[in-house]
């Protein structure tokens, strides 16, 4: 795989949980069906940290909860340090 396409995985992943957290608070502030907590960590976790935590952060989205706060903040480490070793062996 080249690097651009690595970049543009890893830029949709997020795009994806920034796009998950924005639809969740739409949903919540609708009373609307909710999506799962465990789905927005899976995507944190799984590369899309950095969107999931931008997301709680634009839109002011699970704050309050201790888990999200403590978690999404690790899960975008986690990420950073995953792309980085990527661009390591890639390089």
């Amino acid at each position: 795989m080249t690097i651009g396409i690595i970049f543009s995985i890893i830029l949709l992943i997020n795009l994806y949980g920034y796009t998950l957290m924005r639809r969740d608070k739409q949903q919540a502030q609708r009373k609307q069906s909710r999506i799962p907590e465990k789905t927005l960590f899976l995507t944190a976790f799984l590369g899309g940290g950095l969107g999931v935590y931008q997301g709680m952060k634009h839109f002011r989205h699970k704050t309050k909860h201790t888990s999200f706060r403590i978690l999404l903040p690790l899960a975008a480490l986690w990420n950073l340090m995953l792309y980085a070793a990527l661009l390591y062996w890639l390089l």
